[in-house]
């Protein structure tokens, strides 16, 4: 499927109309879960498995998952052409099949952002995320711009912002949501769970979905303080583990949560090891050993050497024994 973009901008005097509250206020509810960031699986000659990826979304959804993310970063985002990241909202929208909430997401150039929502939206999806801009110099004015330009190209569709600079504050996004009433969600990923339940509560605790952008091992310290949802890579690999870290913390049971957090810790730390310099390698490793997919991956990233591989063969003969796999 290819969708040109428009040629101008939707005047913000047309915007009102095509609000949807139901639909937004839908996504504030469907986002307070756990939110899969489904990898790009690659074959040998660097090419996309497109039926992997299918697959790969088939047995998250079949699993229970309710919100995808094709184009994050555990998707290797940045190293993916814009034909590729097309077809991945595509594959995504085709593999869950209306059973879940398809999140695509966009960033870069404010062009191509818009470019790429405005192709999530003819292509099924019903949000978008906005990855954290890669402009070395920015404003907070620039920053609330950047992203009301992209919310405003789309107000069909909820936005999520991904937020990972701590510059970023509550009322940068209070004023953006002011603007922009389709920005439903924030996937913060600052590592200061302080910073984070002051920023929630400047912007709006309750007016926006808060997702902890950081993973198993952040989520019950983002819970405790205003997160209701998180995002993943793990889930790729272990579902059970995720599910059950959300049942835990919905259910309040922070001791069984923090025991679901014990199983998922050292598959985490590798992922986080060296400034995250094996993060999707990590989960990629582990899916090729479940016969899922390949290794795989792209530059700057690589492929485990030895005993890493060893070391996650460890841990999933674990997952097997304890009925995680």
């Amino acid at each position: 499927m290819t969708v040109e973009p428009q040629d101008s901008p939707i005047s913000l005097d047309e915007l009102p109309a095509l609000y949807d509250p139901r639909h937004l206020n839908g996504l504030r509810a469907t986002l307070s879960t756990t939110v899969a960031i489904p990898v790009t699986p690659f074959r040998p000659d660097g090419s996309v498995d497109w039926d992997a990826h299918a697959t790969l979304i088939g047995r998250l959804v079949e699993h229970g998952v309710e919100v995808v993310t094709p184009n994050g970063n555990t998707g290797e985002f940045y190293t993916l052409t814009e034909a590729e990241t097309r077809r991945a909202v595509e594959s995504a929208v085709a593999a869950v099949a209306g059973r879940a909430e398809v999140l695509a997401g966009v960033g870069l150039d404010i062009d191509s952002a818009v470019a790429a929502a405005r192709h999530a939206r003819e292509a099924g999806a019903g949000s978008v995320m906005v990855h954290q801009p890669v402009h070395p110099y920015r404003s907070a004015e620039g920053w609330i711009d950047y992203h009301g330009a992209i919310a405003d190209s789309v107000p069909q569709l909820g936005v999520v912002l991904y937020v990972r600079d701590p510059r970023v504050s509550g009322e940068q996004i209070r004023t953006l949501a002011d603007r922009s009433p389709n920005v439903v969600g924030v996937k913060y990923a600052v590592p200061d769970p302080v910073r984070f339940a002051c920023v929630a509560r400047d912007a709006g605790l309750d007016r926006l979905t808060w997702i902890a952008g950081l993973a198993e091992l952040s989520t019950p310290g983002y819970w405790a303080v205003g997160a209701t949802g998180f995002t993943s890579g793990l889930v790729n690999v272990v579902p059970r583990l995720s599910a059950a870290l959300l049942e835990a913390l919905r259910g309040g049971d922070y001791a069984k949560a923090m025991t679901v957090w014990e199983q998922a810790r050292l598959f985490e730390e590798l992922r986080a090891a060296d400034a995250a310099a094996d993060n999707v390698s990590v989960v990629k490793e582990a899916l090729a050993q479940l016969g899922l997919c390949g290794r795989e991956v792209r530059p700057p990233s690589r492929s485990l050497p030895p005993d890493l591989r060893e070391q996650i063969a460890g841990l999933m003969s674990r997952w097997r024994e304890g009925g995680w796999l």
